[in-house]
């Protein structure tokens, strides 16, 4: 137990020395030292500005990440188990899956208007083709024998898909949820910075304007403590389940 929370520990120190070295060294206005970030994060947080804004961002990420989710796994698996649809529908996916984000965040922002409902479909499209190709790939290789023993012992729909299915997809499912934090989390701060005035991309913008690094970097840590906090309650637990039939 020691050791798993040394290392981390001593990786952060590390870290956090060359950060220091680096700072003193150049002297320079775009690298604040450790010092002056710690202290302008403590400085917001009292303040109010960065849990208001964090929760903003965090608000649009989950429910981008709920619709894009269930719409994605839908799909997926839909495709998986029906191989003319899958056919019909790859190029589709081929097609979302080039179209880079910005793109798509400016076309929603055109087509919708400045608000949530773009802010959120944009991120959603942007995620979308992901899950879906994760979850074809689940449902296409689902065991044929183990549906057939199922089948063979009159387990029923919903029997068959708790003990036979799920298990099988719940791995997709989870790589799938693990990229999606990834990337849901970086195309919201665009789709703040271009449309929004509210949330982590707002705040960023405003102090990239100021040229104010201490705050932008106050803010960058503030939020990748929040993702690796999710990932480290939340998805790696799912992430171990997730291969527990196997065993």
């Amino acid at each position: 137990m020691r050791s798993v929370l040394l290392h981390p520990l001593m990786s952060a120190l590390l870290f956090l020395a060359l950060w220091q070295g680096l700072a003193a060294l150049l002297a320079s206005p775009a690298l604040p030292p450790p010092v002056a970030v710690f202290g302008v994060l403590y400085d917001e947080i009292r303040s109010g500005q960065l849990p208001f804004h964090l929760g903003m961002t965090l608000a649009r990420l989950l429910a981008s990440f709920v619709l894009a989710m269930g719409l994605g796994t839908a799909i997926g698996i839909f495709l998986g188990r029906h191989p003319a649809l899958d056919r019909f529908f790859d190029q589709w996916l081929v097609i979302f899956l080039n179209i880079p984000a910005l793109v798509m965040v400016i076309l929603c922002y055109v087509w919708f208007g400045l608000g949530e409902v773009a802010a959120i479909t944009a991120v959603v499209a942007n995620k979308l083709p992901n899950v879906v190709v994760t979850l074809r790939e689940g449902a296409r290789a689902l065991d044929l024998d183990l549906l057939e023993m199922a089948q063979a012992y009159r387990f029923g729909r919903w029997k068959t898909l708790r003990h036979v299915i799920w298990p099988q997809l719940f791995p997709f499912l989870i790589a799938a949820a693990r990229t999606g934090i990834a990337l849901i989390w970086k195309i919201i701060l665009v789709v703040e910075l271009l449309g929004r005035g509210n949330g982590m991309g707002y705040q960023l913008h405003l102090f990239f304007q100021l040229f104010n690094v201490a705050g932008i970097l106050a803010y960058t840590i503030a939020f990748v403590a929040v993702i690796q906090l999710i990932e480290a309650l939340l998805l790696k637990p799912l992430d171990r389940q997730a291969g527990r039939w196997r065993r």
